[in-house]
């Protein structure tokens, strides 16, 4: 079972394809969502050198950012090499 771990959210990137995918106004309904109740689900990333790279949770992690946040909580997965 994957440990729930608190990321730097400035740590994080996106990669170009990924960002391509985001919709505003989810982002909106999930910051929302997350003032009310906290951040339910978390992200994932994997490790790329010093940073770490997003696999899932792209408006979880917009969503943070719209809420001025520095950290979020997330999974550290290890990524398949195709």
């Amino acid at each position: 079972m994957m440990k729930k771990e608190t990321f730097v959210v400035a740590n994080i990137y996106v990669p170009a394809k990924r960002r391509g995918t985001l919709e505003p106004s989810r982002v909106a309904q999930l910051a929302e969502s997350m003032l009310e109740d906290g951040q339910t689900t978390p992200i994932q990333v994997r490790a790329d050198g010093d940073r770490f790279v997003l696999v899932e949770g792209l408006h979880r992690l917009e969503a943070a950012k719209a809420l001025g946040e520095d950290t979020i909580e997330g999974y550290l997965v290890q990524a398949r090499r195709h």
